[in-house]
This record gives structure tokens, sequence and C-alpha cells, in this order.
């Protein structure tokens, strides 16, 4: 029993909850100690009634003793629609306290990003990315922990809070560890299901549960002599426990209509406490209702309907009461303990009602006539509207009314679509339009809906996206630029979602319903995009030769011209042709050496593919400067913008790219680290996940670090099939180089024969972005010199053609590799010269190495070891020192 007992039945719920009460304290020690400690999670877990609420409440009353801030919010079931309500109410009143000014600092560049979906920002104009709101949520907390430490956090009925909610949970729960927050969440078991139950149960997956059990006869016995007097009798004890089950709710509540009926608690009387307690819940408590009379009943209804912001006025309004008659309802239901006023120390007041207990709200909703609730909710949507709480406050109304051909209806709800993708609850957008379909639109708006429904969905769900938009297509209501906006979001959902060539089709087959002219050109422009990333087919000669004719009449007087400059460039790029002449195209496509307007990282009219496209021909045409700055400003812009999903998970791998080529390996490995991370939140095996695993497996090899690389191959499955998107650098190479570094050279034969046929069924000739000609020649050199002698001209040739200094470079290398004396030492020298001379500090950090070896320099080996240290080369590096320090190495020598 806890110690110093409850003295009163309404603190019944804190009967034989020592344990639960000192882990509250000890998280409190630890959060008070200083403002380095840690944060911390406690679940309360039981079933409705076992006084999870009271165990909070009381968690609030220690915490504030403590001189703790303390903020709480609570789920509620009918709520669970309304996106953002539990952090809202969390977060909202204290970020309401400060001045606008005030909010805007502590908040920083997230104001623009969280602030809307928190209800204290405008919502700026589009779409705001889920995953961005949900990074922006908890960074709000974050920076306003720092402000109010110490912070507790109090979320009760957290099965019943909305999914936006439990997502920023999960991604909070898992920074709490450098974060001087405790949060106590109180929730029953399996009392969600889906995406919300996938991400609670992410964020309670590491915290210390405690899951409440009933109570004892023993605690019941003195609960029920503490209501009702020492007098009460052992047997009469004994049968309350057996008729609530040891539920301290139930206990409380019958305890109290013994109390009201002056029920005498003696052995003779126990028999009523049956009946009694049915009158407390379900069919009893609706009776008990019903006796209050029909306009305390209308009241109770309406408030059920609410679910929340329950207040006289607007309860007034949904059940056409008069003011007085709906106070005195409120009063009398007051008095009933069916309704009561919210704590004002934990959940506010202002006028606002709420029911005694989720479980009577529970029962009071689920008795109005099906008719009837149907009825009220259409009602409440106007009055909430009505109200000035928009549209998106009234859609959850909305979605429990009846399918009627309303077209007025179809149009809330798709201005409540629009309302929730500005703040980023791109799942309520969808229920909207999912909702708006049943109704249904009419054949004018019917593909208008569908066309809004696959547009919600594309940051979340590609393959959703693309049945919607199919739909769409196929039935009349899309013209003019709308229908070419959703053949494009329909081909770029077909590319994420891995299909390249039916994203090829789909295009190509709009296009041929244009005539010429600029619509024409965007989706020819469009098509030649998606070909040029899709590995599936073979590259024909012809298709590169049609776009290198459409872009030689390209100015770049226009975006779509841009783009055929830019993929003209690209495809160049890809097939080893004149590096120069890339350049030059993709400069073409530039205006005063920047992106055009409408072209930019966020714009949609193109997309990222293209401007990623546009950085990796500067990338590997050794124009690393306009590479880096190009990948920095996308970042940059996904980060501003808050777009957290795939777009910055791409960001962040091409970034990473730009300092592997660069030769900055320890920062490369951090930003794909950083890319992986946010990879796997979108979706395993989509074309951005394998870049990211790529590019890190391929920077962990050159650092030196196997064994790690081959962890990240194996724990994200980079292997055979890859996918149908082109991936930078080639897949086949980078895990051949691998399988070679781990001692499995036949495998790594394989793969490397693999590379070559896919390079030369698609035309890819460039030895810097499919490099496996060097891995293989050095690999067959023994047993098979002769081929490796014919790769080696081979590649040679091509980087010649390609004409960077990386290029040659790194051929002269490889040709090196397979001579011996005179020749050796001629070969290295000229590919340290090449490679000094190229941007790839890595590369030439493997040049002076091998320079030194073969030539016996130990001043050169002696500048390798220093270059390899400043790439992060570690295996590099430890092999240059070792080799200074053997007795048998090139220390000696002079250069």
């Amino acid at each position: 029993m806890t110690e110093g007992r409850p003295g009163t039945a309404a603190s019944a719920s804190l009967w034989e909850r020592d344990e639960e009460l000192t882990a509250v304290v000890r998280a409190l020690d630890v959060l008070c100690a200083d403002r380095a400690s840690s944060g911390g999670l406690l679940v309360l877990e039981g079933e409705a009634g076992l006084g999870k609420t009271a165990l909070l409440t009381e968690s609030y009353r220690i915490a504030r003793a403590r001189g703790c801030a303390v903020w709480s919010a609570r789920g509620g079931e009918t709520l669970r629609s309304v996106p953002f309500n539990v952090v809202r109410q969390l977060l909202q009143p204290v970020l309401l306290s400060l001045m606008p000014e005030e909010a805007r600092e502590y908040l920083g560049d997230w104001y623009h990003i969280a602030g809307p979906a928190l209800g204290i920002a405008e919502p700026r104009d589009g779409q705001a990315d889920p995953q961005g709101v949900c990074d922006g949520l908890v960074a709000a907390v974050r920076r306003l922990a720092e402000r109010e430490w110490p912070l507790v956090l109090l979320i009760d009925d957290a099965h019943w809070a909305d999914v936006e909610t439990l997502r920023w949970l999960a991604a909070f729960a898992e920074r709490l560890d450098d974060l001087p927050v405790l949060l106590v969440v109180a929730r029953r078991p399996g009392g969600t299901g889906g995406e919300g139950a996938r991400c609670l149960d992410a964020a309670v997956a590491a915290a210390g549960v405690h899951t409440l059990s009933a109570l004892t006869p023993e605690a019941t016995a003195g609960l029920t002599r503490t209501a009702l007097g020492p007098h009460a009798d052992a047997p009469f004890c004994r049968e309350v426990w057996a008729v609530t089950g040891g539920n301290p709710y139930e206990t409380v509540e019958l305890l109290a209509k013994v109390r009201d009926s002056e029920l005498e608690p003696v052995e003779a009387r126990a028999a009523e406490l049956r009946a009694l307690n049915r009158s407390a819940r379900g069919g009893g408590l609706i009776t008990r209702l019903e006796e209050l009379g029909i306009d305390a009943t209308r009241f109770a209804w309406a408030a059920a309907v609410l679910g929340a912001g329950i207040t006289v006025d607007l309860v007034t309004r949904l059940a056409t009461m008069n003011r007085d008659d709906a106070a005195r309802c409120a009063a009398l239901l007051c008095r009933a303990r069916i309704l009561t006023e919210p704590d004002p120390a934990t959940r506010g007041g202002g006028g606002e009602l709420e029911f005694v207990h989720p479980l009577i709200a529970t029962d009071v909703y689920n008795s109005i006539p099906d008719a009837l609730r149907t009825a009220l909710h259409g009602i409440a949507a106007r009055v909430v509207a009505d109200s000035g709480f928009g549209a998106a406050a009234a859609s959850r109304h909305l979605l429990q009314v009846h399918p009627d051909d309303d077209e007025e209806l179809v149009e809330q709800l798709r201005q409540a679509a629009r309302e929730h993708l500005a703040v980023g609850a791109s799942d309520a957008a969808r229920r909207c339009l999912e909702r708006a379909l049943l109704e249904p639109p009419t054949p004018r708006t019917h593909a208008r809906v569908l066309y809004e429904l696959g547009c919600a969905t594309l940051l979340t769900a590609p393959a959703t996206t693309i049945e919607h938009l199919q739909r769409a297509l196929a039935i009349p209501g899309l013209d003019g630029a709308i229908r070419v906006d959703a053949v494009w979001r329909l081909s770029q959902a077909l590319l994420h979602n891995d299909q390249p060539a039916e994203a090829v089709r789909t295009v190509a087959a709009e296009a041929a319903r244009h005539e010429a002219g600029p619509t024409r050109m965007r989706l020819q422009a469009v098509r030649y995009m998606w070909e040029g990333l899709n590995t599936g087919g073979t590259g024909s000669p012809r298709r590169s030769e049609r776009l290198a004719h459409l872009a030689a009449g390209c100015t770049g007087r226009d975006n779509s011209e841009r783009a055929l400059l830019i993929l003209r460039g690209f495809d160049a790029m890809t097939r080893g042709e004149s590096a120069e002449e890339v350049v030059e195209l993709c400069d073409r496509a530039l205006v005063n050496g920047s992106l055009a307007p409408g072209l930019g990282w966020t714009d949609t009219e193109w997309g990222i593919e293209l401007l990623l496209m546009l950085a990796s021909a500067y990338a590997y045409c050794d124009r690393l400067d306009r590479a880096e700055t190009l990948y920095s400003e996308g970042l940059r812009a996904y980060e501003t913008a808050g777009w957290s999903g795939g777009h910055l998970a791409l960001a962040h791998a091409y970034v990473g790219l730009g300092h592997r080529r660069r030769g900055r390996l320890r920062e490369a490995e951090e930003s794909l680290r950083a890319s992986l991370r946010l990879a796997e939140r979108v979706g395993r095996g989509l074309p951005l996940y394998w870049t990211a695993t790529c590019n890190l497996v391929d920077t962990l090899l050159a650092r030196g670090h196997v064994e790690r690389a081959w962890e990240v191959a194996e724990q994200h499955a980079f292997a055979p099939p890859y996918p149908s998107t082109i991936v930078l650098p080639d897949p086949h190479s980078v895990r051949g180089r691998l399988l070679l570094a781990l001692g499995r050279t036949e495998d790594g034969i394989k793969e490397l024969e693999a590379a070559e046929k896919a390079a030369a069924a698609r035309g890819h000739q460039n030895p810097v972005t499919v490099p496996w000609a060097a891995d293989l020649a050095r690999a067959l050199v023994t047993e098979h010199p002769e081929r490796a002698g014919r790769l080696v001209v081979g590649l040679r040739r091509h980087a010649e053609r390609f004409g960077t200094d990386t290029a040659i470079g790194e051929a002269l290398r490889c040709a090196a590799a397979l001579e011996t004396g005179r020749r050796a030492v001629g070969l290295a020298a000229q590919a340290v010269t090449y490679l000094e001379a190229s941007p790839c500090q890595y590369e030439h950090a493997v040049a002076r190495v091998e320079f030194g070896i073969v030539s016996g320099s130990a001043s050169e080996l002696g500048r390798g070891l220093a270059l390899a240290r400043s790439c992060g080369a570690d295996g590099l590096a430890d092999q240059a020192a070792r080799l200074l320090a053997s007795d048998h190495g090139p220390a000696r020598s002079t250069p």
C-alpha cells in the first residue's frame, strides 16, 4: 500500500502503487541533478480504470513540488483523426505564452516548419513534408527543454493519440538520452492499430514499462473503510472487491453510489452492490443519464460528439438548446459525475468541460442512435466551421457523415485536405479525400479528387500515388497543365517505386498526344531523363544521337531547353564522351552560373532528379567546385523547407559523394550515414536507399575499413539484384571491389565481369562512374595477364577520350600496377602528375604511395602518408607508415 495511504476515495487509484511512484521519484532525481542529465521514459500500462490517470496526476504534483516545468496532454478515442492533437496540447500553451518574436527565436529555422502544425504560425504555400514537420517538432521540444529545464512531459491515453503525434513520440523517444526531459506515457495494451501502434510500440520499446494490476482484496477493504467508515464489515468489503474486480475506478464509482443511496456497509446489504455497480457503467450509466432528463441527455450526447473543447456555448449550438438550459444541464451532469471541469493544473480550463472518465465518454457516445449521431456530426461540422476553426477542424465530423451525393461536402473535404497538407498531415488529407470519393464527387470533379489524393501521398507512399493518378488519368476531367502535372507526378512515383520502364512509357504516351511546342518538349525531356536513369534496358546509340540532336538546337532560353542540355550532358558523361563538352553543355543550362528560376531544388515542375544529374555530371568531370555548390544548395534548401524524407536523404548522399570525390573521407562517411538513416525511414529497396548504401560502402573501402564495409553491405542488403535505376558509382563495380578486398577473388571477378556486361549493354564507358576495368585487370593479372593487359589498353583509351585528370591518372595507375621496373616507375610517375592536378585527393594519395613503393622513394611515400592521413584513408596511411618503418621498405631510398 502506498506510504502515507490516501485519505479519500478520490485517491483510490494510488493504493498499492508504491513501485510506480518510486520509479517516478527516481527518474525525477536523475532529471533534476543537473542540466547535463539524460532524459528518461516511463510507461504506465494497464486496462481502463486501473489508475493510469491518477498516477500521472500524482506525478504532476510531485514534479511541480520539485520545481519542474510540467506539460501534459491526453489522447481521445473520437479524436484520433485530428492530426497533431496531442502534441499540440503539450506544446501550444507554452508557445502561445511567449511573444511571437520569442517563439521565433526559440524555434529558429523550425518555426515555419513546426509552427503551423502547432497552430502558432500560418502555413506556407504548398505541401509540407510530414517527416520534416516531425523533425521540427522534435527540435521544438529540444529547444524549449533548454529554456524550461527541468521539463516533464505527461501523455495520458497514448493509445488514442493521433498518428502524427505518435510519429513524433517515436522520434523524440530516440533522442531522450541527450535531452534533459522526463517523459511519462500512460497507455492501454493493444489500444490502437496500424502505423500508430507501430510508432507507439517503437517509442516505448526501450522504456521502463510498469504494468498496473487490480487492487488486492486487502487494498479494496482499506479503500472501502476510508470512503464509508471503519464500520464497513469484512464480507461487505469482500463483495466490493468481487463486484469491481479490484478496478480502482469502478471501486470509487461504486462506493460513491453506496454513499448516495445511504446503503449500510454490512453483509446483509452486500447483495445490492451488483445492481448499484451496473448503474455506474454501460446500460446502467445510460439509464442514470436518461433519469436526469431529455435535456441533460441531449447535452451529454452533444458533448460526446464534440469530444474535446466542450463548452456550454458550443453544446448550446450543437444541441439547439437555450443557453440557460444548457448551463443548468452542465451543472447537473457535473453533480452526477458524468462531466467535470478539467484540472486547471494539468489540462487548463477556460470554461471547458470533459467527461469524468474516458469510459463514460465511450458509453455515452455509443448510446447515441446511429442516425442521430451521424446528424450531430454533420451539425458539429457546421458549428466548428462557423466558429472560425476552419475546414480541417471540421473534417473529423465530416468523415462521420453518410455519403449523400453532396457536392458541397466534397468541396469542404477537399479544402480540409489542402489545410492538412499545408501542415504536414498527409494521412489526414488522405482520409478526407478518400471520404470525398465515397460521396461521390460529380463526374466533373472526380478526376480532380483522385489527382489531389495522388499528390497527397506522393511524399510518403509512391505505390499509392501510382494507383490514384493512373485512375485519374483514365477518366475525363484532367486537362491542360493539370493533366501534364499528373503525368509528371505519376512518372516520378513510378521511378521512385523502381518502375523506370513504366515511367518512360507513361511520359511517352502523353507526349504523343501533344503537338510540337513547350509542353511536348517538356515531356520529351522527362522521357529522356527517365531513360537516362533506367538500367533495365539496353542503351541505344540512336537514343543518344536523338538527344544530342535535340540539345544541339537549345540555347537555354527556357527550362525545357535547359533540361535537355542537362540530360545531354549527363548522357555524354555516362558514355564517357569529352568532359570539356559535358561541362560546356551543363554551363549552358545555368543562368549566370546559377540555377534558373523554376528549376530550383524545391520546385516541383522538374524535381530533384534533373538537378542531381547536373551536379553529378560536374562531379565526375572534375568540376567539383560547381558540383559541391549544387549539392550544398540542395541540402540547405531541403533543410530550410523542412523536407526530411527522400529528398533530404538524397541530398545528404550526394553531399557525401562530393566529399568522397574530393577525398574528405571522414566527412563523406558522416554524410552518407546520415543519408542512410533517413533512407531507412523512407523505405528499403528504393533507389535512394541504394545510393546511400553504395556510396557508404565505397567510402569505407577507401578508408581501408573493409570489415565495416562488409557489415554495411550485409546489414543493408547491398547485393544483387540491383535496382532498375542508375546508381552512382556503379554498384556492380563497388561490390566487386568489396569482394576482392575480402579475399573472395573468384566472387569479385564474377561481379566485375557482370559490371562489364551491364556497362556494355548501356553504352556506359566512363571509367570513373563505372570503375570495373581497373579492379578486374588487377584481379586477373596473375592468372590471365594477357586479358588484364587488354583491359588496361581499353581503360586508357576510354580515359583519354573522357579526358579528365582523374580518369587518365587512375588509368595510368592501373597500368603501372601491371608493369615492373622502369616501365612501372614511369607510369606511376605519370599517374602522380595527373592526379596531383585532379581535385580527387584520395586518388592522389594512393598514387603517391604506389609511386613511393615502385620507385623506392621514402620522400614520395612520406608525401603519400601525409595525404592519406589528411583524407582519412586509415588503411592507406597504415600501409605507408609500416613501409616507412620497415627495414626492408623504401625508407632508405632517395627520390
